[in-house]
């Protein structure tokens, strides 16, 4: 299987893929990725992320028909799998309030300055994709827009208690330059390092 690629090297190529060639990916592999992505941090050791891994060819053709085009509908189709990472908020609640961090925080939970479920489950996704293009596939990101979050719950069994942070597909890459093309990628120029990056104070 591939693997033990340099880091950075590996780095370089993550780029969002949005054509497959239809291959199916062994479970072997699937469940290596899902693995990798639950050695992300998690505040607290909370524990909320969890993933849903879709391999089933009959469900993910459903989700690639409720797409409204026939582009979309391909790239959802041709993925070997769709894998939803997601998080239940509750368990950093819960967390938070058991004695050794009450104790720590004036017998109150800790006000949130961000949502931290959210946090974690990004770092998750990017651990998820990184594992990806080591197993030797390539992975694009999508949303699950608020007004589809009934009929995927029903389909996907989902509780809930989970919230869908963001889905991901999965699979072999295929060629497509005008899907690439057309990315936003090619149309916003990257950010000089000077505008991101600061040292010690953000402003001189």
């Amino acid at each position: 299987m591939p693997g033990n690629e340099p880091f950075y090297e590996l780095l370089k190529k993550r780029r969002a893929v949005r054509s497959y060639t239809g291959e199916s990916a062994p479970r072997e592999t699937l469940d290596r990725i899902v693995r990798a992505a639950r050695r992300g941090p998690n505040a607290g050791y909370s524990q909320g992320l969890r993933l849903l891994v879709v391999d089933d060819p009959e469900v993910i053709g459903t989700l690639a028909g409720w797409q409204e085009d026939e582009r979309s509908q391909e790239w959802f189709g041709k993925a070997a799998a769709h894998m939803l990472v997601m998080t239940r908020e509750q368990d950093y609640h819960d967390r938070y309030n058991q004695p050794d961090k009450l104790a720590v925080t004036g017998g109150v939970e800790v006000i949130w300055p961000v949502p931290f479920w959210h946090v974690d489950a990004g770092a998750a996704l990017m651990l998820l994709w990184l594992a990806a293009l080591e197993e030797g596939l390539a992975v694009a990101v999508y949303g699950v827009p608020v007004e589809e979050d009934g009929r995927w719950r029903e389909l996907l069994a989902l509780p809930d208690d989970l919230t869908v942070v963001v889905g991901v597909t999965v699979g072999h890459p295929a060629e497509d330059p005008d899907w690439e093309r057309a990315t936003s990628v090619f149309s916003q120029r990257r950010r000089s390092i000077d505008e991101v990056v600061r040292w010690n104070r953000w402003s001189s």
